[in-house]
């Protein structure tokens, strides 16, 4: 891929060159699944691979994120490049965890070995001498929002502020030294979203924990002396089915509640039902609104069987915005190597990421490319395609610092001239903090 410097060329050539040990490092990844805040092993796979390249780094920040730098040492911005740690939770997938049942099903491990690839393709002199500014390069913990109840205790615990990876290290003060931010993910679905696509927008979300609670009696013997918690929870679940109808299809609003604890024992009647759920929505006043109408319903559900039930509401993400810039200039690289046919603008899409908290205080990027099969999340997710899935990002995210560094890094200054912030770090920090509550309604007492 020439760009009249060669400086394309000489990147691609380097990742070549290492395609044994990035691929290495996806399948070694893939193989030891750590969940979030608890990725240790595959921190230390990344602390390893910078000390091979002579890089300095710090490890350790919110856990177990690594970042390294690259100064080139002429003025200019500082681009990050991030890479995410963590598993998730998929029973029965070919490479679980046995113990913790963490798989990568979602191709962090991938975006992982991208990283590593671009880490070592930057890290060149001849490639670092044509750039301006800085590149940080960021692996980070805790993106996939799960085993709420365990890092609702590291926060308790004072360990954590908040409960995912780039929210925590944003409130920590590692991403003041940024000025925009990229990362690739993984996709399985080339058909419909070619070799490489861009969203417009995701949903954002925040994190329900719930708690019913009633009183036990023996479930045979004397049902009538105890109320059911169980119950309560199920006229909660229902409640919020029938709002579905009521929430607009512009807000994009999801909720999927899961049962954590449903009672002890089949003899006993339930006196304490534990759910989960998250409210996603496309804007943080959808996704407000929505929460309120959710715990309504959950409300609903005691009052009936004069129950109580505490919610915890927890901040999640805050909905993604893809720097249209920054966007174009990921699409024409891809469309020099797949095409134009393969490379996609997609509109708006519902899943969330905590790469929307840094979109709204900075300019950022999070494309896709294939290389996987099957389905996220679920036991069939597989990499299909270790070119596609492990090199190719690595270039790619290598081809974003060329682009954005090179030329006195004009075409990042332009990014940043373009880039209205949608929060200040501190209005940020200030809505996230302001989502953290607790409400006890007493069902009798209404």
């Amino acid at each position: 891929m020439s760009d009249g410097s060669g400086l394309k060329d000489r990147i691609a050539a380097s990742v070549e060159a290492r395609r044994e040990e990035i691929i290495q490092v996806g399948e070694t990844i893939m193989r030891n699944p750590e969940l979030g805040f608890k990725e240790f092993e595959t921190s230390a796979l990344v602390q390893q691979t910078f000390d091979e390249l002579e890089l300095d780094y710090r490890a350790g920040l919110a856990r177990t994120g690594v970042k390294a730098r690259l100064d080139t040492g002429r003025p200019g911005p500082t681009l990050a490049l991030i890479g995410e740690l963590d598993a998730l939770t998929v029973v029965g997938h070919p490479h679980e965890n046995p113990d913790t049942h963490a798989a990568h099903a979602c191709g962090h491990n991938a975006q992982i070995a991208g990283l590593m690839g671009a880490a070592a393709a930057l890290s060149d002199p001849a490639v670092l001498r044509d750039l301006c500014g800085a590149i940080v390069l960021f692996a980070v913990p805790a993106e996939e929002y799960v085993e709420v109840e365990y890092r609702h205790g590291l926060v308790q615990a004072g360990e954590l502020e908040f409960l995912g990876g780039k929210p925590e290290l944003i409130a920590r003060g590692e991403f003041d030294d940024v000025d925009l931010a990229m990362m690739i993910h993984t996709h399985s679905q080339p058909d419909e979203n070619g070799m490489a696509a861009v969203t417009a927008s995701n949903n954002g979300c925040v994190v329900k924990q719930i708690r019913y609670l009633g009183r036990a009696a023996h479930a045979g013997g004397a049902p009538h002396r105890g109320i059911n918690a169980l119950y309560a929870a199920h006229l909660g679940l229902a409640a919020i089915n029938a709002l579905r109808e009521t929430f607009r299809d512009e807000d994009a609003i999801r909720v999927h509640p899961i049962v954590t604890h449903g009672g002890d024992l089949v003899n006993v009647i339930p006196a304490e039902v534990r759910l989960e759920t998250y409210v996603r929505g496309a804007a943080t006043e959808a996704i407000d609104a929505a929460a309120a109408t959710v715990d309504r319903a959950l409300k609903a559900g005691a009052l009936a069987l004069g129950a109580e039930v505490e919610i915890v509401t927890l901040p999640g993400y805050l909905p993604l915005r893809n720097d249209p810039n920054m966007a174009e200039l990921f699409m024409a690289n891809q469309r020099t190597v797949h095409g134009g046919a393969q490379v996609r603008r997609l509109g708006h899409r519902t899943g969330s990421t905590d790469m929307g908290d840094v979109s709204h205080v900075m300019p950022a990027l999070h494309p896709s490319m294939a290389g996987a099969s099957g389905n996220g999340h679920a036991v069939d997710w597989a990499i299909a395609d270790p070119q596609m899935a492990y090199l190719e990002p690595a270039k790619a995210l290598a081809w974003m610092a060329a682009d954005l560094l090179s030329g006195g890094a004009s075409a990042a200054r332009r990014v940043l001239d373009d880039f209205e912030p949608r929060m200040s770090k501190d209005d940020y920090l200030a809505y996230q903090r302001g989502l953290f509550r607790t409400e006890r309604w007493n069902g009798a007492a209404a």
